[in-house]
């Protein structure tokens, strides 16, 4: 007799254990051999998804950073026009009396801590005059003719520029040489 049958005879259902009875797997070397191609594809395609991965989440962080930056260098510059009124305000309270000197005076301490907020935040003021134009930095809003001074120079400044790192926030206003008609015809008769 059988197993089977002794157990069915017996009355019991007890079906034989998986380790008494191991299955045993014939595999050929072909069959071996696309196994392993095909398990070599698979940690080929994990590899380059987790890299994938990797690459999103720093492109994430990168684009966070950028979008919290220009955020900040947003609202500084929201900032630069009250700033700037703050400080012509201020200027004009030399020729006032002493009580307006005295509010002047607390006044200017408020801005002198504005401009550090800005100086620790990596706000600097672009110098202008005396500098060449640059239209990164300048916005030409005059042009004024001179033989004193080179064709390009900026000769005022009307609105003051600032940078956050090196990037312009706000491009500073200015007047800026232009060669006279004079020199100019003489440059092109040469």
């Amino acid at each position: 007799m059988t197993e089977e049958t002794e157990q069915e005879e017996a009355g019991t259902d007890e079906q034989p254990s998986a380790s008494t009875h191991p299955k045993q797997v014939m595999r050929t070397d072909d069959e071996l051999k696309e196994i392993q191609k095909e398990l070599m594809e698979y940690k080929d395609k994990y590899l380059r998804v987790l890299a994938e991965s990797e690459n999103a989440r720093k492109r994430l962080q990168k684009e966070k950073q950028e979008m919290t930056r220009y955020a900040i260098e947003n609202v500084i510059a929201e900032f630069l026009h009250p700033l700037d009124n703050l400080e012509k305000a201020l200027s004009m309270a030399q020729n006032m009396s002493d009580d307006v000197k005295n509010w002047a005076f607390g006044f200017q301490m408020i801005l002198s801590q504005f401009k550090d907020v800005l100086a620790a935040n990596g706000v600097v003021a672009i110098e202008s005059v005396g500098s060449h134009f640059d239209p990164h930095m300048h916005e030409a809003v005059e042009m004024v003719e001179s033989d004193v001074q080179e064709p390009g120079t900026v000769i005022e400044e009307s609105m003051r520029g600032y940078k956050m790192g090196e990037r312009t926030i706000r491009a500073a206003r200015v007047k800026v040489v232009k060669a006279s008609a004079k020199t100019q015809q003489e440059s092109d008769n040469k």
